[in-house]
């Protein structure tokens, strides 16, 4: 590797510093999806009893207990039960707001490496070329094409090595995108769901009350 790296003139450099950061990006975003990922349906279940009985104390340890950004946002809800049904879907709105930032950081950087590599790759093959022709020009007598087309074979080595870079690249911030497109899903979900659920279980039915009017009480004064 490292004669190929030698081979490929000055270039070679950089695209490998550009493969090692995209790298490390791309383990650290998976990583970090891999850690914040929560079953959402499974989540709300336990929930569900816990608010429905009105123990918003013991919701809000649960949540506390799990922190991610779906955790966060239904903590947010419950901290703020009493409001209305409005309030409530604004307070959901804005903290998953907050924790969208945090899901897409680094990817730009991502996307930004698998732009350039190929450029990068493309300027090592013509700074290649350029020395190459420089050499062939400056040798006195018969330069045969064998000359030529070593000097070629090895100026394309940085354009091989900048979609080497690339292509994984691209195909990391893909994924890396569709997850973050399912966890903002999965923020949404958990928001809708626990505004349903507090507002639902609001007011627990109570013993009936039957209101008598004042005809209704003189009547019974009289007959007693």
């Amino acid at each position: 590797m490292f004669d190929y790296m030698q081979k490929g003139g000055p270039m070679m450099w950089p695209i490998l510093f550009c493969s090692v950061l995209a790298g490390a990006v791309f383990l650290e975003r998976a990583t970090y999806f891999h850690r914040i990922t929560v079953r959402v349906g499974e989540f709300m279940r336990g929930l569900a009893n816990l608010i429905e009985h009105r123990r918003f104390s013991e919701a809000q340890m649960e949540c506390a207990s799990t922190p991610t950004p779906v955790t966060r946002v239904i903590h947010a809800a419950i901290l703020r039960h009493q409001a209305t049904r409005a309030e409530l879907k604004d307070i959901v709105t804005e903290a998953g707001q907050l924790e969208v930032p945090q899901l897409e950081r680094r990817l730009g950087l991502l996307a930004t490496i698998a732009f350039i590599a190929p450029l990068l790759g493309l300027l090592g093959t013509i700074i290649g070329l350029i020395d190459a022709f420089v050499k062939v020009s400056a040798q006195s007598g018969f330069t045969g094409s064998a000359d030529i087309a070593s000097g070629i074979y090895q100026s394309l080595l940085a354009t091989a090595a900048g979609l080497i870079v690339a292509i994984p690249c691209a195909v990391g911030y893909s994924y890396l995108s569709a997850r973050v497109n399912a966890l903002m899903h999965d923020l949404e979900r958990a928001g809708i769901e626990i505004v349903n659920l507090i507002t639902e279980h609001r007011h627990p039915p109570g013993p009936e009350i039957i209101e008598f009017g004042p005809a209704t009480r003189a009547a019974r004064q009289g007959a007693e």
